[in-house]
């Protein structure tokens, strides 16, 4: 993250820090550096290790300094770096305090005008059209994606430079006493109130509380914007007495608002805006239809008012807004590729995170980027693609295409396999796809480029249901959990059965990225597909076959030995393998402690014991056993006396072997509800996906996955008639069909025919009619207003899975495990 102009001793005196002796403290610093595995620049690098509830930055200091960094912010220096000289350490109280203090600082150099965005949602969309509207005049700053944290906010206020004009952050709070400090960072002169929901509101005592947060961020604006229609703000504003003195510029449907909303019209797939401003009726029309995108539309109208701008050149602007891609998307692309899409903005920060992600995944060793030219970037052209080539080849990237005249001219300056052209057409028209195999690339490019059509050119030809990965929410959940856990204990996923339906290796590259300890999978097979895409990792085996095990030593899986056949199946391909490289292999000791599903028992200990000190290749990496009920309150006597006897047999074996194994017993319920039995490491399964052990738990998960398709036909049925195979269903009355392109083959169980089940069209259920086909359904739309295309929720917002679970009669592993691999999996990361 680059900033501009200060030193390490102008830092240490405005933290109030210890700066380590025998150091230059005129070392100007350039860039600044949260994750150590996001490392791009090592001149003027900056890192500062942030203490969270679940990470410790100070962790990664010695992996940092063998990489060429050499200034840090810390609580504390490590004791073994204590007397390193070419090193510079800053000794702070709070190193997340300390890096808001510099972007505060930082800050203080610029006198542009600062919009500060807060509020529960439409923050990043208002943020986004605010800058395509006002781009073409201005060189605008934003935060990149959503960057709206204690976090995020000051590494986008860093981005600040003199070429600047306008910036625009966004304000995001979870709990009081947030505010304040993004305020001293962002110091906006104008602020914008989108609306209040119920987002974090158990955070607050009541919702009058957050709103009083939020308002924080305006107390020392010149200017701020709210909808008047909002009367819980509204009430809020009248009665705080900083902000009486500050004008307001409101917009609502009541007269009395400076923009007063007279008119909606939906006219096809667009809405004409009618208002008052100024005693003059005034309109704008905007290519959206919902609600959500009137308001958004409203405030940005509202702020070019605000600065100024003729209605007129308002109006022409905003019938040009489009869509913004609030995620960036991972899906299968041709020939063995695989396609991030990320065509949601071109700048040099949003490029810089994109590539990030693309490093993260380790499927294909050749890496492509598709990139347009960046827009309205104010900066000098050669001085831009230099540093977009530098980064380029910072981040090992293998091959770019460029597309657009500037990016054109700047072909000497990237060093790497290369192609340009002069447009989107141009390249689809020239290349040839085939000339795409076996790698990751990276779509970014400015709207005007319509990237879209090269995405579509290069996806795997699917049928129209997907299944969505969050993989924001599966970190999210990964955190949670990682809270749990007592200091050094370790953390083992989950990835059998196709990492529960969600995929393999794109869940994988994501935990790798993560830093989880261990994975574990159900066949050799699905380690190997691992290794080869990239996953280096320890990997557990559970279900060793007798033939898998020459893969195992192969690609260095980790198996499960559960009993003395399997056992002395390794043993013999170990003698086998002798001659090769393979000298010792990890294993894990199965017991069972009264499951009485698979594992040694205790009268086999011994034994157990004997062959494991005749064979010196053998290492018992750790020993360990599976809980039956830890999700019962009624077998928590059954679960301690599992545990315990864990305990006793491993106690005997390591006194056997003469070391100590790690332990483990622990399952997603026993994380939560077992402290006292986490031992070394424990095991994250079904929670990781967003399924917790009860409905106390469930708030704080996130769903990972969600089911989606689209409507095909739309057809009405006359009264009696019956509708698909077995004439099972009656048309009590005409009623109105939509048939939907997902069946049994795809997961979708024949359970729900006939009115068992139901999807979400429109935000209404809409029950499942007749039977359910191999490749199709039919459900009743008579109430529901829906046209053909119209997406379609097997599961996911707004009907979780485990609601479809529970009209299934059965469990959510049930559903997700029995999601075909025909379904096309679109993995994506806000």
């Amino acid at each position: 993250m680059n900033g501009e102009g200060f030193t390490i001793g102008d830092f240490v005196k405005s933290c109030k820090g210890v700066l380590s002796e025998n150091v230059d403290d005129s070392i100007v610093i350039r860039h600044l550096l949260i994750d150590s595995r996001k490392l791009t620049n090592i001149e003027g690098c900056l890192f500062f290790a942030l203490v969270t509830r679940r990470n410790d930055g100070h962790k990664y200091i010695t992996d940092l300094y063998q990489k060429g960094v050499r200034l840090f912010v810390v609580n504390h220096i490590p004791e073994h770096l204590e007397s390193t000289e070419d090193v510079t350490f800053i000794v702070v109280k709070d190193t997340l305090k300390a890096l808001q203090q510099l972007c505060s600082m930082h800050r203080k150099q610029f006198s542009i005008p600062v919009i500060g965005i807060t509020g529960s949602n439409g923050k990043t969309i208002v943020k986004e059209w605010l800058a395509q509207l006002l781009g073409d005049d201005k060189n605008i700053i934003r935060s990149p994606k959503s960057y709206n944290s204690q976090v995020g906010v000051p590494l986008s206020v860093w981005q600040m430079n003199s070429n600047h004009e306008l910036a625009i952050f966004e304000a995001g709070i979870s709990e009081p006493d947030e505010m304040d400090k993004l305020q001293a960072m962002i110091q906006p002169t104008i602020g914008i109130f989108t609306n209040i929901g119920p987002a974090h509101d158990e955070n607050f005592i009541h919702r009058d509380q957050k709103i009083a947060e939020k308002l924080k961020l305006f107390t020392k604006t010149e200017h701020f914007i709210y909808c008047s229609d909002h009367l819980e703000i509204k009430e809020k504003i009248l009665k705080n007495e900083l902000l009486r003195s500050i004008p307001e510029f409101t917009w609502g449907r009541k007269n009395g608002a400076t923009l007063y909303l007279k008119n909606v019209e939906i006219q096809g797939k667009k809405t004409v805006l009618q208002a008052v401003f100024k005693e003059e009726e005034i309109t704008v029309t905007i290519p959206f239809i919902d609600d959500a995108s009137v308001e958004n539309a409203m405030f940005c109208w509202s702020t070019m008012l605000l600065l100024g701008y003729q209605n007129e050149v308002i109006s022409e602007r905003m019938s040009h807004l489009t869509p913004v891609a609030m995620r960036l998307e991972l899906k299968e692309g041709i020939n063995n590729c695989s396609i991030i899409n990320d065509s949601y903005s071109s700048d040099i920060h949003s490029l810089s995170i994109a590539l990030d992600f693309l490093n993260q995944q380790k499927q294909h060793p050749k890496r492509t980027v598709i990139l347009s030219d960046i827009l309205q970037s104010g900066r000098d052209e050669n001085d831009l693609y230099q540093e977009v080539a530098d980064l380029l080849t910072q981040k090992k990237i293998n091959r770019i295409i460029g597309i657009g005249s500037s990016i054109s001219r700047q072909i000497e300056k990237f060093k790497m396999e290369k192609e340009f052209y002069p447009s989107t057409d141009d390249f689809l028209r020239d290349f040839y796809l085939s000339g795409f195999s076996k790698e990751t690339i990276l779509l970014k490019g400015a709207r005007v480029f319509t990237f879209e059509k090269i995405s579509k050119a290069l996806q795997q030809k699917a049928h129209e249901t997907v299944l969505e990965i969050n993989l924001n929410a599966l970190i999210g959940n990964l955190n949670y959990f990682r809270s749990k856990l007592q200091p050094g204990v370790k953390l083992m996923a989950m990835v059998k059965a196709f990492s529960y339906g969600s995929g393999s290796f794109e869940i994988a590259n994501a935990l790798q990225f993560h830093q989880v300890d261990y994975l574990t999978v159900a066949y050799a097979d699905e380690g190997v597909e691992l290794r080869k895409a990239g996953i280096t990792m320890p990997i557990m085996v559970m279900n060793p076959e007798e033939q898998s095990f020459d893969a195992i030593l192969r690609y260095n899986l980790e198996p499960e030995i559960y009993s003395f056949r399997v056992l002395s199946i390794l043993e013999k391909e170990l003698l086998r393998s002798k001659s090769s490289q393979t000298k010792t292999v990890n294993i894990h000791i199965k017991l069972d402690t009264g499951m009485h599903r698979l594992g040694f028992e205790e009268n086999q200990i011994d034994t157990l014991c004997k062959h494991l000190k005749e064979n010196y290749s053998i290492i018992v990496k750790s020993i360990f056993s599976h809980l039956a009920g830890s999700d019962s309150i009624a077998l928590d006597y059954f679960t301690r006396e599992q545990s315990d006897a864990l305990v006793q047999m491993t106690e005997k074996i390591e006194k056997e072997i003469g070391y100590k194994p790690i332990r483990h017993i622990l399952n997603s319920a026993g994380i939560s509800r077992f402290p006292d039995k986490q031992f070394e490491m424990v095991r994250l399964g079904i929670g990781l996906y967003g399924i917790g052990w009860n409905e106390s738990e469930q708030r704080f998960l996130q769903q990972v996955s969600s089911l989606k398709t689209v409507i095909s036909q739309i057809k009405v049925i006359p009264k009696d008639d019956t509708i698909g195979y077995s004439r099972r269903w009656l048309a009590s009355k005409e009623m109105t069909i939509g048939i939907i392109p997902i069946g049994y083959a795809d997961g979708l169980s024949r359970k729900l025919s006939n009115g068992k089940g139901k999807v979400l069209i429109n935000g209404a259920f809409a029950p499942i009619v007749g039977n359910i086909c191999m490749d199709m359904c039919m459900v009743d739309i008579t109430d529901i207003q829906a046209k053909e295309n119209d997406e379609v929720v097997i599961f996911g917002e707004g009907y979780s899975i485990t609601d479809l679970a529970n009209d299934m009669d059965t469990i959510p592993y049930e559903v997700l495990t029995g999601i075909s691999r025909r379904v096309k999996r679109i993995y994506y990361q806000e």
